[in-house]
Formats: C-alpha cells, structure tokens, sequence
C-alpha cells in the first residue's frame, strides 16, 4: 500500500524581479496533483480492505474485490505515466540551451 503524505509546498511564481505577474495557477496544479494522488491512495485502500474481508470471509463476492483491485491498478499505472511525461517534459526543457 503506497502511504501519500502530504508537504506542505509554496505556490510556485514567476521571480518578483521579472515583471511578471504572480498567479495562482502553481498552487492550483499543486492542489489538482494533491487530490489525483489522495484518489489513487484511497482506491489502493480500497483494494487492500477488499482482500482482507475476502481473506477474513467477512466478503463472499471475489468479483468485487477483484473490481477494486484493478481500478487501483489502472489508478496507481495511470500516476506514472503522468509521472513520466512530466519528468519527460522536465528533462526536455532542462535540454534546451538559453
């Protein structure tokens, strides 16, 4: 079971020296990407109570605890292909000369 604890986090914002206008859309990703991960926990929490009421027969219906497993599964997959764009993204931007 993957724990999601929460860092508390700046919203990010262009350098007051730039002229840039601060806004708030850092934070808002941040609140956005927060939530996707707290839904991705509680579906894996979920699953692991569906196999523990299978395995403690307090749950007869082996379907629902395999429904929940794989929605947490397609979930926690889902998280790291986003990851991986966004680390993809990262590297690339990191690769362009200023």
């Amino acid at each position: 079971m993957v724990e999601v604890s929460r860092i508390p986090s700046q919203p990010v914002s262009p350098s007051p020296g730039k002229g840039a206008p601060r806004t708030s859309n850092g934070a808002d990703f941040t609140e956005k990407l927060w939530k996707a991960l707290e839904e991705v926990n509680n579906l894996q929490k979920e699953a692991d109570q569906a196999i523990l009421d299978v395995a403690l027969g307090k749950e007869e219906n082996l379907h629902r605890a395999v429904i929940a497993l794989e929605r947490a599964n397609l979930a926690l997959g889902l998280a790291v292909q986003v990851r991986n764009k966004v680390i993809e993204a990262y590297q690339e931007i990191m690769r362009m000369q200023v």
